[in-house]
């Protein structure tokens, strides 16, 4: 599999055309969508706990009004280290794993689901889709997850920002924020992520699947290589997190507004306090030079699983 598809058995390379067809075609087998399903949860849990420290990090200026910087970034990184020990690094990474096992698996399984639908309505079955069905399957996905995933998110977040003592364990988030806050809350902030998924999620997929098709096209290979693969979705990763990253700043503002020491407000109104406060650039692009850092690796690491994974789970299911 290092090797690529082209140089695999001719067994692989089947399998590899049975994946690119199969997630257009008219009817699935419910073992496509299982498979889906799997290597959508492993590929979101290898993402995600690889650039786990980063991600901390990123949040933690987020929510706060400290201004951002790469030397700034890394202080956090080190203190956090000397203070709490190497392991805090990873902490909420429990909760991220709790939310994006299900977020991820169902995201890549709706988003071939959606192909699916969207090439059998337009006369695209067994083909790649043309563009504009490709970048609306990619959104859809991402709406899909989110919805039923969000309260996970929040309480992922509420734990990255806050010490050990505040909560102990992600069952501790969900009984003080419904005691103290509501249940409510646990929706706090969804508007602005569902706002920001759908460019997200949809130019993410839509760079990933036309640079894989441009590449069958101009190189003559069905696949491309694991290491073509990691540009592709780092590339996708770039470009998709670049475009909602100021929603993204809005939505962790909203979800830990109860223990950061800002009010509850509505996304306008957060936006106008970021700006007045801390700029229209650095307050809304705070932390996006590294998430230009961890972004293109987690999208990467997402996507090459994902794919590797359902071909070897094809190859062996026959």
């Amino acid at each position: 599999m290092g090797n690529g598809v082209k140089e695999g058995p001719v067994g692989l390379r089947e399998d590899a055309e049975a994946v690119l067809s199969s997630s257009v075609s008219s009817k699935r087998d419910p073992r496509q969508v299982l498979s889906s399903l799997l290597s959508g949860a492993l590929a979101g849990a290898l993402a995600k706990t690889a650039v786990a420290p980063l991600d901390r990090t990123k949040i933690i200026f987020q929510v706060s009004s400290k201004r951002f910087s790469a030397k700034e970034a890394f202080r956090v990184l080190y203190y956090t280290y000397l203070n709490e020990g190497f392991l805090s690094l990873w902490r909420g990474n429990s909760a991220t794993m709790v939310r994006v096992v299900p977020y991820a698996a169902i995201q890549f399984s709706a988003h071939e689901e959606y192909k699916r639908i969207l090439g059998r309505y337009y006369g695209f079955r067994g083909e790649a889709l043309p563009p504009w069905p490709r970048l609306f399957a990619g959104a859809l996905a991402g709406m899909t997850a989110a919805s039923l995933t969000y309260p996970l998110d929040l309480v992922r977040a509420r734990m990255a920002v806050t010490p050990k003592e505040m909560y102990s364990n992600i069952f501790h988030v969900f009984i003080r924020i419904s005691r103290e806050e509501g249940m409510k809350t646990l929706y706090h902030g969804f508007t602005p992520t569902l706002l920001g998924v759908i460019p997200y999620a949809g130019l993410s997929f839509f760079t990933y699947e036309t640079l894989k098709s441009l590449h069958r096209e101009y190189s003559g290979r069905l696949q491309p290589y694991p290491f073509e693969r990691m540009i592709f979705g780092a590339c996708a990763g770039l470009i998709g997190q670049s475009a909602s990253y100021p929603l993204d700043v809005v939505r962790r503002r909203m979800q830990t507004a109860g223990v950061t020491g800002y009010p509850r407000a509505s996304i306008a109104c957060t936006l106008r306090t970021i700006v007045r406060e801390e700029g229209a650039v650095r307050g809304l692009y705070k932390g996006l030079s590294m998430n230009w850092l961890k972004g293109p690796i987690a999208v990467g690491i997402s996507f090459t699983t994902f794919d590797l994974m359902q071909i070897l789970l094809r190859h062996l299911q026959s």
